[in-house]
């Protein structure tokens, strides 16, 4: 097995901070992180990034080659994989060899003509978020044990915190550029910010999150719950 010295996995992960502290677009800094690790694991041709919904749904991913992006994309559509479970579990998950492997059957058949053997997914869990998972490739089997989960554990929970601080900040300016072509939806939005600043004495960029989190939770949108809001002033305290 190869393994990461502690000189070279304490730079790493500082080399993670620094490239995640200054980064402001999710999308770039999965990119950023997925070519650090590839860049620092000995051993591991390709690594991908992935964030996930609620819902278990890709919202923003990054690869570092065309294979690993094959490997990762047909996860996503027969919903089973490496990169899945390690969300869904909230655990870090192995593969010795995945021609061998008898988990994710269909998976497994559709990467059978690609160089993937050995694999090795952690969850970027940000507290009690799961946020989606951090993968690595290899094209040889048994190259990765337990240690190597470990190590990858160390630079999930590094960046995972890093990656929410991004996309916390990044969301509402998106749900904003959604919005553009109906200014009378956005002033809806902005009237209920304002009404949940006032009432909870809290900033509009916690307002929007705390929205965002409400229309998550009832599969509703943003508009839907702002109208929500606004038709349902409490009455006014004595």
């Amino acid at each position: 097995m190869n393994q990461l010295p502690l000189d070279d996995l304490t730079a790493t992960i500082a080399r993670i901070q620094g490239l995640l502290l200054t980064e402001e677009k999710v999308d770039r800094a999965v990119s950023l992180l997925a070519q650090a690790i590839k860049e620092s694991m000995p051993g591991t041709p390709g690594s991908g990034v992935s964030l996930m919904d609620a819902e278990g749904k890709r919202t923003s991913s990054a690869s570092t080659d065309a294979l690993v992006a094959r490997a990762d994309a047909a996860q996503y559509e027969l919903g089973e994989g490496p990169c899945i479970t390690a969300w869904a579990s909230e655990q870090v998950v192995i593969i010795d060899d995945v021609h061998t492997d008898p988990r994710w059957p269909r998976w497994r058949d559709s990467v059978l003509g690609l160089p993937v053997r050995s694999v090795v997914s952690a969850p970027l869990m940000a507290g009690k978020e799961t946020l989606g998972a951090l993968t690595i490739y290899s094209a040889l089997p048994g190259q990765y044990d337990e240690s190597t989960g470990r190590v990858l554990t160390l630079f999930a929970g590094t960046a995972a915190t890093l990656l929410a601080h991004i996309q916390g900040h990044e969301a509402p300016l998106r749900m904003t550029e959604s919005l553009k072509a109906s200014l009378a939806s956005r002033d809806a939005i902005n009237r209920a910010c304002g009404m949940l600043m006032e009432r909870h004495g809290i900033d509009h960029d916690q307002a929007m999150r705390q929205m965002i989190h409400s229309a998550r939770a009832a599969g509703a949108t943003l508009v839907e719950v702002s109208g929500q809001l606004t038709t349902r002033v409490p009455p006014a305290e004595a």
